[in-house]
C-alpha cells in the first residue's frame, strides 16, 4: 500500500500543565488516522455499520520516542497494512509537521465480526474490501 497521511492538531485539553500531551491521547489519534484511512478507501465506519460489521481493536503497541506539545500539528502516517484471515494489522509513524524524526511508532490489530459476534472472513465475504486493504491482491 502507499502511505496514508493524516494530520492532528494538538488541543490544549490533551495536555498537562506543561502543555505536554498525555500519553493516552496518542491511541486516540491512531484511531482517528485509521478511521480517516478507511473512509478514504470507501469503507468508513458508517459503511461498516450499514453492512453489519464491527471491528474491535484486539491489540495496540506504542513506542513513545519524544514528546509533543500544544499546539503542534502531528502527522500520522499509516505505513503498512497487513491482512491475515479475519485480522487487520496496521503500522503507524507519528512526527511533528515539518520534522522527519518520529515521536511515536505504533501497531494496531483489529478483527472483523458480524453484529452477532461471528468472525467474518473478509476475503470471502467482502472481496472488494479485502482487495482495497491488501493492495489489490486476491480479489
Amino acid at each position: 500500500m502507499s502511505v496514508f497521511t493524516y494530520t492532528h492538531r494538538v488541543q490544549y485539553y490533551e495536555t498537562d500543565r506543561m502543555k505536554i500531551v498525555h500519553h493516552s491521547n496518542y491511541v486516540r489519534w491512531l484511531e482517528e488516522a485509521r478511521c480517516a484511512y478507511l473512509t478514504s478507501i470507501g469503507w468508513g465506519l458508517e459503511r461498516f455499520e450499514s453492512e453489519g460489521i464491527v471491528s474491535p481493536v484486539t491489540a495496540v503497541e506504542c513506542r513513545y520516542l519524544s514528546t509533543t506539545t500544544f499546539p503542534d500539528d502531528i502527522v500520522i502516517d499509516i505505513v503498512s497494512v497487513e491482512l491475515k484471515g479475519a485480522r487487520l494489522y496496521i503500522s503507524y509513524e507519528m512526527r511533528k509537521a515539518g520534522e522527519t524524526s518520529p515521536v511515536l511508532t505504533a501497531k494496531s490489530e483489529h478483527c472483523f465480526l458480524s453484529a452477532e459476534g461471528r468472525i467474518i472472513n473478509l476475503r470471502r465475504t467482502y472481496p472488494e474490501f479485502w482487495a482495497l486493504l491488501s493492495g489489490g491482491e486476491g480479489a
